[in-house]
């Protein structure tokens, strides 16, 4: 049929930018349509503003712990009205200089601003703020809507005042006590943010765990490091009801069979994320969904053959990163009719508590229920002389491997975590293996040496009193034969 764009593209958040301005690149009539500001989640409720939040957040505890840098501890006053108004702040320059529509208009996207409704498989109705409406059609369409919070159904919780990832950086008053539902990466590290702040705070969270999809070694670690910092974790403990409380709320909860109250000036709900399928006309256009999201192939492709999802809307990761790669893969297909598909096995993620917490391919867990034989080889960061220098010796990189060294996964908590997980991502998509890694020369003193160091525990593995004796007699060499503990460290 004929139509008046190559390209649709629905939503404007990382996969919806992403989508756009590779297909106006190859040189395709695109069209973006979003509804709100351009940039979504990652600019304007998660990545930007956390982040900023966290490093001031971490400026904050280390002034009151200079002593740990030889210097005296200067415990500074939070004014947080301007605290947050430099969250703002910050985001709205990542706005303006990549994601404002004058930058992707200048790579030649159309950009619209409205609601998007599918008439038809092919065509999509834009309800613009002023309620004028308009219609574009697209050869190729891919629907990029992502996420919003998800929000437990808790008794009571709809008549009580809450916060989540979409409200959080617009308040100006600091809560004197934060209560956070939720042991996932925005809980956690919105715990360690407002505690570094000043606030109290106490985590709710179902399971008895955080960070359930993370090493389980590594985030006991972690959460040990935020109890040491005040935060309160109540895990194994349900909600019961909540309620407001004067100017806040009181949560009830029952842990251990028992019920128990707990107020708190302010509550964030950081529960997960639900797709936003809702109002898109999915019907009208034959795409199959649920609640749980838009269903796709490997391929980025839905059951429509011209139609893709890209991103958070798939309800398949809630990773900026992901919906960038989602959405490349996608668009990738769709108009050059590639067979490309969405790189699973070599997924990193990344808490960015201090420590960081961050993990890419296969966990132990996986790989005991697999049957996989493997073993695992791990450096601390207490003897990473860069880390030492830093005083940042908390954390531990752990690699798992094969015996032939095909490394399968791995987990880092320390400094700058989120950076090495990426060259062990590099490293398990290339096929580097850890013989590879220990050979590289990485340069001193940098915390990246720690990636070749756990490597270097490869070949300390390999090695046998039995072999260097072989070795020694070989050779006729003098010295002693020095044995090694199972797991011990080199």
């Amino acid at each position: 049929m004929k139509t008046t764009h190559d390209l649709v593209v629905i939503g404007g958040g990382a996969a919806g930018l992403t989508a756009a301005g590779f297909g106006a690149s190859l040189g395709a009539s695109t069209v973006m349509i979003e509804r709100e500001r351009l940039g979504g989640d990652c600019t304007w409720t998660g990545c930007i503003p956390s982040k900023t939040l966290l490093k001031a957040a971490r400026v904050a505890h280390q002034a009151a712990n200079a002593s740990r840098y030889g210097l005296a501890d200067t415990p500074v006053p939070v004014d947080f009205a301007a605290l947050m108004r430099h969250v703002r702040g910050v985001r709205e320059h990542v706005y303006e200089e990549a994601d404002a529509p004058p930058v992707f208009e200048a790579l030649g996207v159309d950009v619209r601003p409205g609601r998007a409704r599918f008439v038809d498989a092919h065509t999509v109705e834009v309800t613009a703020e002023s309620g004028a409406v308009e219609r574009v059609s697209g050869t190729k369409i891919v629907i990029a809507t992502g996420a919003r919070p998800a929000v437990p159904d808790i008794p009571g919780l709809d008549a009580t005042p809450f916060l989540t990832s979409d409200t959080l950086f617009e308040i100006t008053d600091q809560p004197r006590h934060l209560a956070i539902l939720g042991g996932g990466p925005i809980g956690v590290e919105m715990a360690q943010a407002f505690r570094r702040l000043g606030s109290e705070v106490t985590l709710v969270e179902h399971g008895g765990r955080i960070l359930k999809q993370d090493d389980p070694e590594l985030a006991g670690m972690l959460c040990s490091v935020l109890e040491a910092e005040g935060v309160r974790f109540r895990l194994r403990t349900d909600v019961v009801r909540a309620e407001r409380d004067g100017a806040g709320v009181a949560l009830t909860l029952r842990e251990d069979g028992r019920e128990a109250r707990l107020a708190a000036d302010a509550l964030l709900v950081a529960v997960g994320r639900q797709p936003n399928v809702a109002g898109l006309g999915l019907d009208a256009a034959g795409v199959a969904y649920s609640g749980d999201g838009i269903a796709v192939d490997a391929r980025g492709r839905t059951n429509v053959r011209h139609i893709y999802a890209a991103g958070d809307v798939t309800g398949q990761y809630a990773l900026t990163h992901m919906s960038e790669h989602t959405a490349k893969t996608a668009v990738g297909n769709a108009l050059l009719r590639l067979r490309s598909t969405v790189d699973a096995d070599h997924v990193p993620w990344a808490t960015y508590t201090d420590p960081e917490l961050a993990h890419v391919g296969a966990t132990a867990a996986g790989l005991d229920a697999a049957g996989t034989r493997y073993r695992t080889y791990r450096f601390p960061y207490g003897k990473l002389d860069r880390a030492i220098t830093d005083g940042e010796t908390t954390g531990l990189i752990a690699i798992h491997a094969t015996r032939g060294g095909r490394i399968l996964g791995a987990s880092v908590l320390g400094a700058r975590a989120g950076d090495l997980i990426g060259e062990l991502a590099v490293a398990m998509r290339t096929g580097v293996s850890m013989r590879a890694l220990s050979d590289t020369v990485h340069p001193y003193p940098t915390y990246g040496l720690g990636v070749r160091r756990a490597a270097d525990q490869w070949y300390v593995g390999l090695r046998s009193a039995r072999l260097v004796g072989t070795v020694k007699a070989l050779f006729r060499f003098r010295g002693s034969v020095t044995g090694y503990r199972p797991g011990e460290v080199v």
